[in-house]
């Protein structure tokens, strides 16, 4: 019996496929290697050709490109030639019986005896991935072989070709965006009389406690807001012991003697963001929503009262990434605060709204000039190895970063610092990022059950009626 069909037997009766790799998903995550369980994974030469030209520079891609370089010289390391012919063993996880599950990992040996139509347009490095995979059909009859790319033109043409093709869903947070934690949450009508029987409130420093108790509380998770059907408090849980939970009510900002900087609450989720944003025991706090829901506006009136009046934090420190919505403009001049200006038109925006009018031009002047010494404007690429202690620092447009990306700046946060996340999920610009792959949507949900951190999101737009018809109707 041939070795194909022994092998393809083999497969069949323990579920195992077999899966090739385009070059774009070790771009995107080089632990992709070993992300495949118990099934194999084929490297085609011209793989291994696009990460060798791809793996100069100082870009994410790169230094991407070099792990996944290092990470096949570690699996290929010491093996003979007839090891490698056979596959080689992938770390992976244990079995029931303690035995290791892992597929092998093969390379392309021998050329391609199956072509695609002569006719059929594309560049030739695509082609000749597809042409591998068709010679793998043709070897495998009874196998699975996959294509996973995240190129979605090459999936198309691999469908044409009668080519399984999958895109690399291993780095999606969530099957579904509309899985994501929303930070807020609607109490059932019935809610006090169901869990009221045991309640106990008290207060401390005015502040309003209660404790609750009820099985629903098994679904409630650190600083989310809780808001009754038909009553105008709203809640905020500090404690979660089970079914045992502490909330308290949240202080009201839509109220002019308890504005922020000069700025009000305008809905329920704004107030639940504003008081995430002024407690100095949470650390983190992202805020998600559409443009005109007051992201940045909370987040900056915010910082300048805990930086300029309360004195919690040395300087407000924002960053974004420096992804064009259309061409690039170039180079531009100057240091890199300079550089950074033209990105951060939201800053400026925000800034005339917060800084007072009255005082004539020298003192608007005079307040101008306080504001832009207390904010400072970073660039995202001079994040790494440094720490900021002490500082507010605001990520805007998060959703266009990765989860690496992400994790590389939260941890530059030092003690006493607050880290404020920024973004809209629906308005990605970086290629190969999805809602369900970005870092912002990749921190919300691994912060949610943090009792430092919190989440909100801005479901209303609150920017003017021209553009709350326009995000409607267009």
């Amino acid at each position: 019996m041939p070795d194909s069909i022994i092998e393809t037997a083999s497969h069949r009766q323990s579920g195992r496929r077999m899966f090739v790799l385009d070059t774009n998903v070790l771009m995107h995550d080089p632990t992709a290697l070993f992300r495949f369980q118990e099934h194999d994974i084929h490297l085609p030469m011209m793989v291994l050709e696009e990460l060798d030209h791809a793996k100069k520079g100082v870009s994410e891609v790169a230094r991407n490109v070099r792990q996944v370089s290092r990470f096949l010289d570690d699996v290929i390391a010491g093996a003979s030639k007839e090891a490698i012919d056979r596959g080689l063993s992938l770390p992976g996880l244990l079995d029931l019986h303690g035995e290791p599950v892992s597929g092998r990992l093969f390379f392309q040996i021998r050329p391609n005896r199956v072509a695609p139509p002569a006719n059929l347009p594309g560049n030739t490095p695509d082609n000749d991935i597809l042409s591998m995979v068709l010679t793998l059909q043709q070897d495998h009859p009874r196998g699975q072989i996959t294509l996973v790319s995240k190129d979605i033109n090459l999936r198309i043409k691999a469908a044409i070709l009668g080519i399984h093709a999958e895109d690399y869903y291993n780095d999606q947070t969530l099957d579904d965006v509309n899985l994501l934690y929303g930070g807020t949450r609607e109490l059932a009508a019935d809610f006090w009389d169901s869990h009221g029987k045991a309640l106990d409130s008290w207060k401390d420093s005015g502040r309003t406690f209660y404790r609750v108790n009820g099985p629903d509380l098994k679904n409630w998770y650190p600083n989310q807001g809780l808001f009754p059907v038909d009553d105008n408090a709203v809640f905020i849980v500090r404690q979660l012991r089970g079914e045992e939970a502490v909330i308290e009510i949240l202080k009201d900002h839509s109220a002019p003697n308890h504005a922020v900087w000069g700025i009000t609450a305008r809905n329920r989720e704004q107030n639940f963001a504003l008081n995430l944003l002024l407690d100095p025991e949470i650390d983190f706090v992202s805020l998600l929503g559409a443009a005109g829901t007051g992201k940045t506006l909370l987040a900056l009136a915010a910082g300048l009262a805990q930086t300029l009046d309360a004195k919690i934090y040395r300087e407000i420190i924002m960053t974004r990434v420096t992804v064009p919505v259309g061409e690039d403009i170039g180079f531009l001049p100057g240091t890199e605060e300079e550089k950074m200006t033209p990105w951060m038109g939201a800053l400026m925006d925000n800034l005339e709204v917060l800084a007072p009018r009255e005082g004539g031009e020298w003192g608007r002047a005079a307040t101008a000039d306080l504001l832009s010494s207390k904010i400072k404007i970073r660039s995202l690429n001079f994040m790494r190895g440094r720490t900021f202690q002490s500082k507010y620092l605001i990520i805007d447009e998060a959703q266009n970063l990765t989860a690496k990306q992400m994790k590389t700046l939260i941890t530059r946060a030092g003690p006493g610092t607050k880290v404020i996340c920024l973004g809209n999920i629906a308005q990605i610009d970086t290629p190969y990022l999805s809602e369900t792959t970005s870092g912002l949507t990749y921190v919300v949900d691994r912060f949610k059950d943090w009792p430092h951190g919190g989440h909100v999101t801005l479901r209303r737009g609150e920017r003017s009626r021209l553009a709350e018809f326009a995000s409607e109707r267009l």
